[in-house]
């Protein structure tokens, strides 16, 4: 499911990119965003997957030997 583009946010994204950017890389522009804020949108619902649940589903193993930090820059 989509999420409703506005189109002053559509032409922050496009003055964002690089003058020579081309059509793919506008594409890869607009899947990213949306898919952040789909995922967004289902961590503030709870619609979330627990690390080890997933790592365990695709064979991964169990983490990282060391904490990192990760930061979500706001959209």
């Amino acid at each position: 499911m989509s999420t409703v583009m506005e189109k002053e946010e559509a032409h922050k994204l496009i003055d964002r990119m690089a003058p020579n950017a081309t059509w793919d890389d506008l594409m890869r522009e607009i899947y990213v965003r949306e898919a952040i804020e789909r995922g967004l949108a289902d961590s503030k619902t709870g619609r979330t997957k627990d690390v080890k649940e997933v790592r365990a589903k695709y064979g991964l193993p169990d983490g990282l030997k060391k904490p990192i930090d990760i930061h979500i820059l706001e959209l």
